[in-house]
């Protein structure tokens, strides 16, 4: 059942009393600063109360590769790089700190590390969600006795009581975007943080968490400020458990993990997040005290960004790699097709479900990868070329490509699968080859609709797209002729600082509720399905769909 407007608003926990869109309620205008810190990039936007971006700031992030299928960051000069951007935004900007209104934090998922957080010694870096260091370990548990009994009980569970968390417990298994497989790799294999562990000084931090202890302490002493993450962080980890929200103690008992050295679970609208310390971001922040608003993962934020607040209301972010979100209100979706049921996001002011709305992702993990991978080849010099260099030819020649370089998730869900070309022939040209590999990232994401509408029993109309692929002309109306559902790709592109401003300024009271938002968000572009190309795209997909046994069970 579809929520109706008002309970959208009401889920964003909105104070009520503001005159007009945009009144900050002190008469002197309001400017947040948005951080949002991914997989490639660290940015800054400082926008006013009607969401004009003032200034901006971007810098890239180093990614560590020590040794093959390992991706990591080194945490200070990420720091030194959140730092930058922030100054330089406000800069930008030609703004002061002390007129920073409130500061808000996006971060990438699933990426960690463990530290001794009152000496600032690092057990290792932090280890992204890319990485593959506990393959072998993830391998291992998913085809092991342990597993296969804990599906079988929890199937048993579900047909006894009927709750859908033990149907989802029937097909949990793990996987290495998760944080369980690399934070217990780490506990096996990093000899100082078992000791560190055995002393109690190790806790972990995610991206999240590690970032609030900074900009709360800064260079003072007291390193003991509350050890917290967000909710919509802590949900994607494998550590947590959506329906009853709370870290789950059946992992921590399997995998032998202490939730103890693991942060304490807040929600979107938490007041205990503080202010920013003022020796954090350098002398000429000395004299202010920030308000932190607001702390989201980067989905969530792309949810809020692309205004996805009602029930079945579904996003695409087309990055690093490709998430679909599909929201299901009130209810823990138990997915059981490969996707997984998440808290979208929290607002504690709503009592009833303790303000919790759930969304099941998808995730097709290879998206901007694979471009910039064909980029590194010379496939083309400029991504926002290969848009015209698709239209330039009819077809692929007969050429297909499988994106896989992280495996293939749901609804295929063969993580052992390889990437490759097939069809090559003398005749086949560049331009086959990049409308081939264009067309293979939109059958992934069709493959994900699918699966969404299956989960759901719901029949889309249009998902809104989000993200620096989303850019792509070709991608999006091949995307919209083979789905058959209309694309909708708004102006602004910086969907997750769109959404980690807007629920700051919701949260600080700027704006009333999520019908003042609504404003703020131009839709640049509808890319409607064309029903005569679809018999042909459909025919395409079919037969890609057949080459992927060839790729399959490769590792």
């Amino acid at each position: 059942m579809s929520a109706p407007s008002n309970v959208a608003s009401k889920s964003a926990g909105a104070p009520q009393d503001s005159e007009s869109p945009g009144d900050s309620g002190s008469g002197s205008p309001a400017y947040i600063a948005a951080l949002d810190v991914g997989t490639t990039c660290v940015r800054c936007f400082v926008l006013d109360e009607r969401c004009v971006v003032r200034g901006s700031a971007v810098d890239a992030v180093e990614l560590l590769n020590p040794q093959p299928g390992y991706f990591e960051i080194e945490p200070e000069s990420l720091w030194r790089k959140i730092v930058n951007v922030i100054s330089r935004a406000v800069k930008e900007a030609k703004l002061t700190p002390l007129e920073i209104t409130c500061m808000t934090i996006s971060t990438q998922r699933c990426t960690f590390l463990t530290w001794d957080h009152r000496s600032g010694e690092y057990y290792h870096n932090f280890i992204t969600w890319k990485d593959l260091r506990a393959d072998e370990l993830v391998e291992q548990w998913n085809a092991s006795w342990t597993k296969s009994s804990m599906n079988w009980f929890s199937y048993a569970l579900f047909l006894v009581t009927r709750q859908s968390r033990f149907l989802a417990g029937s097909v949990l298994k793990l996987m290495n975007g998760q944080v369980t497989p690399r934070l217990l790799f780490e506990i096996m294999h990093n000899k100082k943080l078992k000791q560190a562990l055995i002393q109690q000084k190790a806790r972990v931090e995610l991206l999240d968490s590690w970032i609030l202890h900074k900009l709360k302490t800064g260079s003072s002493r007291d390193k003991d400020v509350e050890h917290i993450t967000d909710v919509t962080s802590s949900t994607a980890t494998g550590l947590y458990d959506p329906f009853t929200l709370s870290w789950s103690p059946l992992i921590s008992w399997l995998f032998g993990i202490n939730s103890k050295i693991l942060p304490r679970v807040v929600d979107n609208a938490y007041r205990g997040f503080g202010q920013v310390h003022p020796t954090a971001l350098g002398p000429d922040w000395a004299n202010t005290k920030i308000p932190i608003a607001a702390s989201l993962s980067d989905q969530t934020a792309a949810m809020w960004g692309s205004q996805c607040f009602k029930n079945n209301d579904v996003k695409v972010t087309m990055g690093t790699g490709a998430f679909l979100n599909l929201i299901t209100g009130d209810r823990c979706h138990a997915a059981i097709s490969g996707m997984y049921p998440l808290v979208a996001w929290q607002i504690k002011s709503q009592a009833k479900h303790q303000g919790a709305v759930y969304c099941i992702e998808g995730a097709s993990h290879d998206f901007g990868t694979v471009v910039t991978w064909a980029q590194s080849c010379e496939l083309f010099e400029n991504p926002a070329d290969t848009s015209d260099i698709a239209e330039s030819v009819s077809d692929t020649n007969g050429v297909f490509f499988m994106p896989a370089f992280s495996g293939l998730g749901p609804p295929v869900n063969d993580y052992r699968s390889a990437s490759g070309f097939i069809g090559l022939s003398p005749s086949t040209t560049k331009a086959h080859m990049v409308r081939a590999l264009l067309e293979s990232i939109v059958f992934r994401l069709v493959q994900l609709i699918e699966s969404a509408e299956n989960e759901t029993s719901q029949k889309l109309q249009m998902i809104r797209v989000d993200g620096g692929v989303s850019r792509n002309d070709f991608v999006c109306q091949f995307l919209a002729d083979l789905s058959q559902l209309s694309v909708e790709r708004a102006e602004n592109a910086e969907s997750s600082i769109m959404g980690a401003t807007f629920m700051a300024g919701i949260n600080h009271g700027i704006w009333r509720n999520v019908e003042d938002l609504k404003c703020f968000r131009q839709v640049e572009r509808v890319f409607e399905p064309r029903a005569k190309e679809y018999d042909t795209v459909a025919n395409r997909m079919d037969k890609w769909v057949q080459a992927i046994a060839r790729f399959s069970e490769w590792y």
